[in-house]
């Protein structure tokens, strides 16, 4: 490995370095610093993409470009914002450790060896980092039995995707020849090639939460850590669909169409109708995911540049509305509810700034202007009408509008409903500085959409 492998590498370094810290100091000095460590290790790994120049690092597997910048800058800011809506979440916990802080920074390492992958071994092993880093947090609060039955769930569903992708990987190589991605980036092929991509295609789907490969997303939604969820609505789900750009290429889905476009409806029709059924918010929220993944999908089965910088700019708006939705809740429940919506009633007065904050998410979500979500929905609908998946936009929309339902009943209950006797717990600026950044975001994107519209543009050129 030269000095410009580790040059290349050094966001990676960063948060493995950080991670490593965190788990030292916290058998020296006993304490909550791991939080401050790794949110300035997260936001380190994110400032050196954002600066550092094209490279490749041939010998490590990995490639500095527009494209990886782009998603380190938005896993680091991710993970940092994670971390620090953590804090009092474990406070009230009585999770003193530093296992936390730490897995949760190896889970961003994960996602950012994703974005910088050149080859298959490596998308792999960056895939798999950030999957068992969550085995890990779905399971982290020992003390609350539906945290251990997520861990459980994700775990064993978790480790049959697994199965499919290295296989699909194996295959796809077989055929091939070659682990490069710019060699392998979908072709058509044999039979072998074939089972290979379609072996490959239910392992991302898996981790996306595509339909029919979504049945763990609402119980481990429900059971896991409301800030871990936070994370895997978010950077997971981005990480997934950077997997997924990585491996269509440019040319588009070629002989994927077909086999794509039956999970993208299936998304957004299951994703949102078995939404409007549910009576737990994080539940309900792990299948409106669903649903918004297959908005995604819709939007990269234009194989176009267009669809492609559609799907960036929705991943930027999806990360900021997630966090807005999953930080809301969890600054507004304490440690004895049960998660139902009902528990959110008048809870828009009794803590009005952090209520806002989580109506903001909703509207968001629903797509409702002059909100982030609107621009977002416009983009992807408005790709793929340009891009000739018109029957699938119109079933898009007609799904979009059912959504309102579900997402302003959440609006609803906190300001139209009088309050049951709960109150919110006290939080610290830790939670409220990055709900009052994703806030802003979803305001200004609403409102200026085009700057980071021309970014992605430039990637996916």
């Amino acid at each position: 490995m030269t000095v410009a492998d580790l040059w290349s590498a050094m966001p990676l370094v960063i948060l493995a370095t950080g991670a490593m810290i965190i788990l030292l100091l916290g058998a020296v000095v006993p304490g909550r610093h791991g939080i401050a460590v790794g949110a300035v290790a997260a936001l380190g790994s994110a400032g050196w993409a954002l600066l550092s120049p094209p490279a490749q690092a041939a010998t490590l597997g990995l490639v500095v470009s527009p494209f990886s910048r782009f998603f380190t800058l938005l896993f680091g800011v991710v993970t940092a914002s994670t971390l620090l809506l953590s804090r009092d979440w474990l406070a009230r916990r009585r999770m003193e450790g530093e296992e936390y802080p730490a897995t949760l920074l190896f889970a961003g390492f994960g996602m950012a060896v994703v974005a910088a992958a050149d080859n298959l071994l490596i998308l792999f092993l960056g895939l798999e980092a950030l999957t068992f880093a969550f085995y890990l947090l779905a399971a982290m609060d020992r003390d609350d039995p539906n945290s251990a039955e997520a861990g459980l769930k994700y775990l064993l569903m978790g480790g049959a995707a697994a199965a499919f992708t290295a296989f699909g990987l194996a295959l796809i190589y077989a055929g091939t020849g070659a682990l490069e991605l710019s060699a392998v980036a979908v072709t058509g092929g044999n039979g072998v090639l074939l089972a290979g991509w379609g072996l490959l295609l239910a392992g991302l789907a898996f981790k996306v939460s595509l339909v029919p490969f979504h049945l763990w997303t609402p119980d481990v939604y429900q059971g896991a850590p409301t800030p871990v969820v936070a994370l895997l609505a978010t950077g997971s789900k981005a990480a997934g669909v950077a997997a997924l750009l990585l491996l269509l290429g440019k040319s588009g889905t070629t002989f994927l169409h077909t086999p794509l476009w039956l999970l993208a409806l299936l998304s957004m029709v299951v994703g949102n109708l078995a939404a409007l059924c549910q009576r737990n918010v994080k539940r309900m929220l792990g299948y409106s995911a669903i649903a918004q993944m297959g908005y995604v999908v819709m939007a990269l089965l234009t194989g176009s540049g267009d669809g492609f910088a559609a799907a960036l700019f929705y991943l930027v708006l999806y990360c900021a509305m997630n966090l807005a939705a999953f930080g809301g809740v969890g600054s507004l429940v304490g440690e004895e509810s049960t998660g139902l919506i009902d528990e959110l009633s008048g809870l828009g007065y009794r803590a009005p700034w952090r209520s806002a904050v989580l109506a903001l998410g909703m509207l968001a979500l629903a797509g409702i202007p002059p909100t982030a979500g609107f621009a977002g929905k416009f983009s992807l609908f408005r790709a793929a009408l340009a891009g000739g998946e018109v029957t699938l936009a119109v079933i898009g929309m007609l799904t979009a509008a059912l959504s309102l339902f579900y997402y302003l009943r959440v609006v609803a209950t906190l300001y139209f409903r009088p309050a049951q006797g709960a109150t919110a717990p006290v939080v610290t600026p830790a939670t409220m500085i990055p709900l009052a950044i994703v806030s802003l975001l979803l305001l200004l994107l609403g409102v200026w959409p085009e700057g980071v519209l021309q970014i992605t543009q430039t990637i996916t050129r």
